[in-house]
C-alpha cells in the first residue's frame, strides 16, 4: 500500500477515512477532557517542551484542571522539568499518571522506564502506537485542558496524534533563524492539512536580556515569527527570552516556581476557549 497523502479524490485504497469512520480513539470510562492544545514544530530543539510546561504552569495555576501528555517518545524531557523521576503507577488495566507538586497530571515515556536515561530505541509503528496507548490506557480522569508536547517534524507521531485524538489546537513553537522559520512553517502547513486550528505562534530565545542595563540583545538575529505568522493569518502569541533562570528551573525541576509574563496573553486567549 502506497503512503496516504490524505487526498482522496486520488486514492483508490478503500480505507476507514474514504468510508467516512472516525479514526479518533476512545478514552477510558471516566475520563472526560474538555480541550486537547498541541504544541508543535517542524524543528527540533526550539523549546516546545519549555513552551509546554509554561502554558501548563499557567492553566494550572489559573485554576484550571491541567494535564501533560508527552508524545515525544525518544526524547522526553517533560518529567524532568517537573521533577517527576518515580516510575508511573498502574492497575490491572490501567495507567495512572503521575502528578506534580501544583497537581498537573502527566505521561511520558520516561515514566515507564526502569532507567530514565535510557534510549527508546522503537521503530516508527510503535512510538505511534505508544502514543495512542497514553490516550487511551491512562486513567486521566476530570481535565479542564490537556496540552501534548509533540515530537519534532511531520512525521509518524504528529500525523498519529492529529488523527487519532481530538486535537482542538495547535500551539507553534519557532526561534529566530531564517531556516527555522521555514522548516516550522511546514508544521503550520501540516496542521491546515489535517484541519487543526493553529492557535498561533510563540518565537522561544527570542533575546537575552543584559543583567546590567536590561537591554534585549536578538543573539540569533531578529526574529521571524511575527512574519510567518502574518503570512499565514495566525496570532504571533508572544516571544519567550534567553532566561539562565529557567534553564536552572527545568534543570532542577522546579519549572512551576517559574517568574514571567511572557506567555500569559497567549494562555489567556487558550483558556477563555474553555468558557465557550
Amino acid at each position: 500500500m502506497s503512503e496516504c497523502t490524505h487526498d482522496c479524490s486520488s486514492c483508490g485504497q478503500d480505507c476507514p477515512s474514504r468510508k467516512g469512520e472516525s479514526l479518533i480513539e476512545k478514552t477510558r470510562e471516566g475520563t472526560k477532557i474538555k480541550k486537547v492544545i498541541a504544541v508543535m514544530s517542524g524543528k527540533g530543539g526550539v523549546g516546545k517542551s519549555l513552551v509546554t510546561s509554561l502554558l501548563a504552569v499557567i492553566s494550572q495555576r489559573a485554576g484550571y484542571k491541567t494535564a501533560i501528555l508527552d508524545a515525544d517518545i525518544t526524547g522526553p524531557s517533560i518529567p524532568q522539568a517537573f521533577g517527576i523521576h518515580d516510575p508511573a503507577m498502574g492497575t490491572g488495566d490501567a495507567i495512572l499518571p503521575s502528578m506534580t507538586r501544583t497537581g498537573i497530571k502527566m505521561m511520558s515515556v520516561n515514566l515507564l522506564l526502569d532507567d530514565e536515561t535510557s534510549p527508546v530505541i522503537w521503530r516508527g509503528p510503535i512510538i505511534a502506537g505508544t502514543v495512542k496507548q497514553f490516550w487511551t490506557d491512562v486513567e486521566w480522569g476530570d481535565i479542564d485542558i490537556m496540552f501534548i508536547d509533540m515530537p519534532p517534524g511531520t512525521g509518524d507521531v504528529p500525523l498519529t496524534v492529529f488523527q487519532s485524538i481530538p486535537v482542538d489546537g495547535a500551539v507553534v513553537v519557532s526561534m529566530p533563524q531564517a531556516l527555522v522559520g521555514m522548516i516550522v512553517e511546514k508544521a503550520v502547513n501540516m496542521a491546515d492539512m489535517m484541519n487543526i486550528p493553529v492557535l498561533g505562534m510563540v518565537e522561544n530565545m527570542a533575546y537575552a536580556v543584559c543583567p546590567d542595563c536590561g537591554k534585549k540583545i536578538p543573539v540569533f538575529g531578529e526574529g521571524h515569527g511575527e512574519q510567518v505568522a502574518r503570512k499565514h493569518g495566525i496570532p504571533f502569541l508572544g516571544s519567550v527570552p534567553m532566561d539562565p533562570k529557567l534553564t536552572e528551573a527545568c534543570d532542577k525541576g522546579v519549572i512551576e516556581l517559574f517568574e514571567g509574563a511572557w506567555l500569559d496573553e497567549a494562555a489567556k486567549g487558550i483558556l477563555a476557549s474553555l468558557k465557550d
